[in-house]
């Protein structure tokens, strides 16, 4: 496709086209003296990439396989429509597609005896005049700016003429959709049985405002976004033909941020190499589009998720005296958050090959971090804050104060908990109200008291607290300590009544693979509750009052759990136990007797190597079953 590419750049004549996606009936005043005579145009004259570079056949197109596949098989079977409607976003290629059918119907070879073809000659006296916007037999109309009925009465009546010179009339009308509805009207009844000489091609942004009766009418077209992939590779083609040094990371960010659109690309393009005086950077790029470095979004997220807030807060200010948009680094914040989702759930898409390696090292050890709860939580917000920000006042401070919700975000109990708080508490009330509640005993309104016992036998009325109350609850239920191990998290879980199963839990299904007061990294056994780490987070918040990390590992093994951990120690116990000479000689005298259990007496507890004096660590100590004589 380069070589093609390069053959239309030489091939292609002074005067082209207009810039895609503008096509007006009559021809401007400044363009017709162009079209007329190549060679007064001056040498120095200046023509943008997105005309230079237009495609003129259907293999120059890029990634519009479908549309080209269905015409070809049309042409060659002869099954011709006599309308066509074009429908995609701005800059896909619209017009230049509807020119391209335009001369392939048209085209008579080089020898003048060819017929309709796929892969129009470009030499021939047909596909010439098209390409110079000059042939009367291919007439474009701007709906745009001729709306009305007259305008399209005055288009049917010149349907009824053969075309002068040409096999086909062709009609190409630009924004078709902007015709009125009188004009739409006038327009079915040829539009439905036109003359076998003409041929009708509209193009279109807005698909959805044109009546249905016309597209019942049409062979319809869908124009896709050009991928990202696509959109690299043909830049960099064309920054080859320009002579022009870019880097590849240079190139994917103007890919990116064209966003399928060819055109918007082709000026980014046009504008960075200018920019760069040929040669064109990373850097450059991204001072040019107003984005933040990817590698500083990464750390910006890692902040924010891990509650840093003050070092999350420093480099977003940073980022933004130099002249970062704050609403852009919320956007690359959201889309990074849609990344690290997808490959949380499907790791292999961090190895596509438009990943960045910074961003698959980075993307894979956040997401193994974080549970899926709070990347779902993190978009929601993320996507409210980018609305804020782009109406605020102040965008920075909008952008601050999201990042602050967002960090703080993790001691926030989930909303099906606070439901769940809710109906309890007020079912609690209401049913230990009773006759002494309520004001007056009347039932009527008042200061809700509840009646409780004060411990010495004497009833005391107090206020019955606010059911969504939970601050104060935190902090009558915070510990003075901290838990010094993994172990004591759980021995303090398992103190209090409602954190017995979470409890069980954490000692059961929970491989360690890092500890430290505060924060918490385990890979979850097979078994355990998928909001285990969500659970986790808001029992520790409550039993300690302080703020708890807790995340998921997925590179990790981890440690065994607490419970295979007390059983090794229980089975090296027994083991111990059976090599005890009074131990072992009861075992030798009753065959079918096993070791179940081994205690040492309460207070009696003796260091490592420590006997008393009938020479057993284990009097009274160890427990048989399975022989009858015991």
């Amino acid at each position: 496709m380069s070589d093609q590419i390069e053959t239309a750049s030489q091939d292609m004549p002074e005067s082209d086209a207009p810039a895609p996606e503008q096509a007006a009936a009559p021809q401007s005043s400044s363009a017709a003296p162009a079209a007329a005579d190549s060679n007064t145009a001056p040498k120095s004259e200046y023509q943008v990439l997105a005309r230079k570079y237009r495609p003129k056949t259907f293999e120059e197109l890029i990634g519009h396989g479908p549309m080209v596949k269905t015409l070809s098989n049309a042409l060659e079977s002869g099954r011709l429509a006599h309308a066509f409607v074009l429908t995609g976003v701005r800059g896909i290629g619209k017009t230049t597609t509807a020119r391209i059918i335009a001369r392939a119907l048209n085209c008579i070879g080089a020898d003048g005896k060819g017929g309709a073809t796929i892969e129009p000659c470009g030499v021939c006296e047909h596909c010439r005049a098209i390409a110079e916007d000059r042939h009367v037999d291919v007439l474009e109309m701007d709906a745009a700016s001729r709306t009305g009925v007259d305008d399209i009465r005055e288009l049917i009546e010149g349907v009824r003429y053969r075309p002068t010179s040409a096999r086909y009339k062709i009609y190409i009308i630009d924004e078709v959709h902007m015709l009125s509805k009188s004009a739409f009207n006038a327009l079915l009844k040829t539009l439905e049985e036109p003359p076998e000489h003409v041929k009708f091609i509209f193009a279109t942004t807005e698909i959805r405002k044109i009546p249905i009766t016309v597209l019942s009418r049409c062979q319809r077209f869908d124009l896709r976004r050009v991928q990202t992939e696509e959109l690299a590779a043909h830049y960099t083609r064309i920054a080859g033909l320009e002579n022009a040094e870019i880097e590849e990371e240079a190139v994917t960010l103007i890919a990116r941020a064209a966003d399928g659109s060819v055109r918007d690309g082709m000026s980014l393009l046009d504008q960075a190499i200018s920019h760069g005086a040929g040669k064109v950077t990373t850097q450059q790029v991204r001072d040019m589009l107003g984005l933040s470095d990817r590698s500083r979004i990464f750390d910006l997220f890692d902040f924010t998720m891990k509650g840093e807030i003050n070092e999350a807060l420093e480099l977003l200010s940073a980022q933004y005296a130099l002249g970062g948009d704050p609403a852009v680094m919320l956007q690359d914040m959201l889309d990074l958050t849609h990344w690290l989702t997808r490959v949380k759930l499907s790791p292999d898409a961090a190895n596509d090959p438009g990943v960045s390696q910074i961003e698959r090292e980075r993307g894979k050890e956040i997401a193994a971090k974080l549970a899926m709860p709070q990347l779902t939580r993190a978009w929601q917000m993320l996507l409210k804050g980018l609305e804020e920000t782009r109406i605020a006042p102040s965008p920075i401070q909008a952008a601050e104060m999201i990042l602050i919700r967002l960090a703080y975000a993790a001691e926030m109990p989930p909303p099906g908990d606070l439901i769940k708080k809710l109906r309890q508490d007020m079912a609690n009330a209401a049913s230990g109200a009773g006759p002494q509640g309520g004001g007056g005993g009347n039932g009527g309104p008042g200061p809700r008291m509840q009646v409780v016992n004060g411990g010495g036998g004497a009833a005391v009325a107090q206020r019955r607290p606010d059911p969504l109350g939970e601050p104060e609850q935190v902090e009558q239920v915070a510990y003075a300590k901290m838990p010094e191990s993994f172990a004591e998290v759980a021995e303090l879980l398992g103190k209090e009544r409602e954190t017995t199963g979470i409890a069980m839990q954490v000692k059961n299904y929970m491989h360690l693979v890092k500890y430290e007061p505060g924060r918490i990294e385990f890979r979850p056994a097979r078994g355990a509750r998928s909001d285990l780490s969500t659970q986790l987070i808001k029992a520790l918040n409550n039993l300690t009052g302080h703020r708890w990390l807790v995340s998921v590992s997925e590179r990790e093994e981890g440690a065994p759990t607490l419970k295979e951990q007390e059983l090794e120690a229980l089975e090296q116990r027994k083991a111990d136990a059976s090599q005890d000479p009074v131990v072992k000689a009861i075992l030798d005298g009753l065959p079918n007797a096993k070791i179940v259990a081994v205690h040492l007496p309460p207070g009696q507890e003796l260091s490592e190597g420590e006997e008393d004096e009938s020479g057993s660590v284990y009097d009274d100590a160890f427990y048989l079953e399975g022989d009858d004589e015991l």
